[in-house]
């Protein structure tokens, strides 16, 4: 259905009528004769110059219903009343930048691949609120538990390496997680943690982080991610080293099962997808049932046609137009 997000501006309509009386009332009321032309032909000079006044006003009520803000309501849709609460942790560490993973056969950096992988994870939660961690020096928040998307894969792709540091606060990052979880009253309270090392900065320890989030009742997945052998190829030939020496397992292994969650390892894409189908099998909650009528803005419709009446007015003040009506009267 049509409706108006502000009515109330509908009062300026008048406000033109409002100034032109002023302007009246401040005028001289004395005229000037002029010999030899009579007051009839005075007029139609003025109206001739002020014509056609109606233009103006249908600007003026056009550009009005625009400030209005017309909309078009759809039909009420309901949300599901069913899902999960994940705040997922991503690691922007300097280590994230090791092109250790596989995209189609193209090397790739740790972070392309979890943004790859993740962001096909989001797309499937429909019906679950997600929220998103940054943490390198420290942690930040960079989206709430949300049931848009959208927003938050937009801000999963917009990450950086080096955005928030270079170390990692692994610790921090759950107490934040946790923190949010707080003004949640009705949760399974899920944290999704991907890492590729060990907690070298924050004010938090990630066992002590972990503590907190098992009395708060919020179940941490740990997540390893690095490759086992990465080949190198250095003047004496290829050399094999292992890139994530640096990650923790055991540390990870003992967070979440503190929490009462696992720990999985990501060598590759095809075993960070299996995490999260392991993730997809967990029993969604009940929540209060909440519902959306979509909203369609039509103000630059309006708008549109002002600009068009704006135009026909300048044309019409054109000295051109000006001679063909005075040749159309004189020709009458």
């Amino acid at each position: 259905m049509f409706s108006i997000a502000w009515p109330w501006l509908l009062v300026l309509l008048p406000l033109p009528l409002i100034f032109r009386r002023a302007q009246q009332q401040q005028k001289v009321t004395g005229h000037l004769q002029l010999p030899g032309v009579g007051q009839t032909s005075l007029n139609q000079v003025q109206q001739r110059k002020t014509s056609p006044s109606w233009l103006l006003w249908l600007v003026w009520v056009c550009l009005i219903s625009a400030v209005c803000r017309p909309l078009w309501v759809g039909e009420p849709i309901e949300l599901p009343s069913k899902g999960r609460d994940l705040m997922m942790a991503v690691d922007l560490s300097g280590s994230m930048q090791i092109e250790d993973m596989v995209i189609d056969g193209k090397p790739v950096d740790r972070l392309v691949l979890i943004k790859h992988v993740l962001s096909e994870f989001i797309e499937r939660r429909q019906g679950d609120r997600l929220g998103l961690i940054l943490f390198a020096d420290h942690a930040y928040l960079q989206a709430p538990l949300t049931q848009d998307r959208r927003s938050v894969a937009q801000f999963l792709r917009e990450a950086e390496i080096g955005l928030v540091g270079k170390q990692t606060a692994i610790g921090e990052a759950i107490a934040l997680g946790v923190k949010r979880f707080e003004q949640v009253d009705e949760s399974n309270r899920i944290l999704i943690l991907l890492t590729d090392g060990s907690n070298n900065s924050g004010s938090v320890t990630p066992k002590q982080a972990a503590e907190i989030a098992a009395k708060r009742g919020v179940t941490i997945y740990s997540v390893g991610v690095g490759a086992d052998v990465l080949e190198r190829r250095t003047i004496f030939g290829t050399e094999r080293v292992n890139p994530s020496m640096d990650l923790d397992e055991a540390e990870l292994t003992q967070l979440a099962e503190m929490t009462g969650g696992r720990y999985f390892r990501a060598r590759n894409s095809e075993e960070l997808e299996q995490i999260y189908q392991a993730i997809d099998q967990l029993e969604p909650i009940s929540r209060e049932q909440f519902s959306y009528r979509p909203q369609a803005d039509l103000f630059y419709y309006p708008l549109a046609i002002a600009l068009l009446l704006t135009v026909l007015k300048v044309l019409l003040t054109l000295p051109i137009f000006q001679q063909l009506t005075s040749r159309k009267q004189g020709a009458a």
